[in-house]
């Protein structure tokens, strides 16, 4: 049996990427789940009887200890987080509690019960929020613009500050928009590629979106996880940025999803100032070259692979 890693968050979309390619690794695997009454395990269905699921909170420190007590795991994936930026304006404390308290909690527990375990968080593209430069590299000053950019920023720096303060093995993934078929269908590339496939078999006749203009750094988190073991195997501790260096617009996502289906997306796409967010992020673009250089880390898919990519699985599961 090789090392043990705890993931937090393995029910999402990085989490349950993160868990195959730890495995195909060799790797015992424990992923924390939230006691709840409705927990999806959808994403992890396929590999489920090769993983340990355990129940425990972020915002429960005594139960990270007995967990980090319990199952010593080398590793530690931080990717649990209220994640979605529009509901973090509706439930700032509660993102705040989780986002950003929860990180602590963690880092916390590790330094209490085995300081020798490895942490990686997941930090956010967002924390840049109203951009002081164009890319964003490692030294950019954070600017967040939601309630999830701040917690996030929290987050990023408690790790940091562990890291200094006890010597902990914490970095911190400073990771741009990453999306794949198993992106949740709140976020608008899934919104847009769900949509599309739903419009090209008859079952809805329009998508309502908001900013068309929006512009980001998309990327594949089949490629991105990949990043985060990288970093966890490194000699010594230090954040990166992960990104593809390219930039499109929401209106490219709508014209590359639709055409793949041979429609025109302006014959279906309505903008709905209702979905228009309180305070909109600048250009946010990264630049991942101090992660090419010493992590040896590319984007493996482009922007129009992953688009189609989501189109075809999208149509593929309406189709049976």
């Amino acid at each position: 049996m090789g090392p043990t890693a705890l993931i937090t968050g393995i029910t999402g979309q990085d989490g349950s990427y993160l868990a195959e390619l730890l495995l195909s690794r060799g790797y015992r695997v424990i992923g924390l789940l939230r006691r709840t009454s409705t927990t999806s395990i959808e994403r992890i269905g396929h590999i489920q009887d090769r993983l340990t699921l355990v129940s425990g909170d972020l915002t429960d420190e005594v139960s990270l200890i007995n967990l980090l007590r319990e199952f010593r795991p080398a590793e530690v994936y931080n990717l649990a987080a209220q994640s979605f930026v529009q509901v973090s304006w509706s439930q700032p404390v509660l993102t705040g509690e989780t986002t950003a308290l929860g990180v602590t909690r963690l880092l916390d527990a590790i330094r209490i019960v085995d300081p020798e375990i490895r942490f990686y968080q997941a930090s956010s593209s967002e924390m840049f929020g109203r951009v002081r430069q164009v890319p964003q590299d490692e030294t950019t000053p954070f600017y967040p613009r939601s309630p999830y950019g701040v917690a996030k920023v929290y987050g990023h720096w408690i790790t940091v500050n562990y890291r200094e303060s006890y010597g902990l093995f914490a970095t911190s993934g400073i990771l741009f928009n990453h999306e794949s078929p198993r992106r949740g269908l709140e976020f608008v590339t899934r919104k847009v590629t769900h949509g599309a496939a739903r419009i090209a078999a008859g079952l809805q006749r329009e998508l309502r979106l908001g900013n068309l203009e929006a512009r980001r750094d998309w990327g594949y988190a089949g490629d991105y996880v990949e990043a985060m073991v990288a970093m966890l195997a490194r000699d010594e501790p230090t954040d990166y940025v992960i990104a593809t260096g390219q930039t499109h617009s929401v209106r490219e996502l709508c014209e590359v999803a639709f055409g793949t289906l041979g429609l025109n997306w302006e014959d279906h796409v309505v903008v709905d100032p209702a979905l228009l967010r309180p305070a909109e992020v600048d250009l946010l673009v990264g630049d991942a070259s101090r992660a090419a250089r010493e992590l040896s880390w590319r984007a493996q898919v482009d922007f129009y692979g992953l688009i189609e990519m989501m189109v075809a699985a999208d149509r593929a599961a309406l189709v049976g």
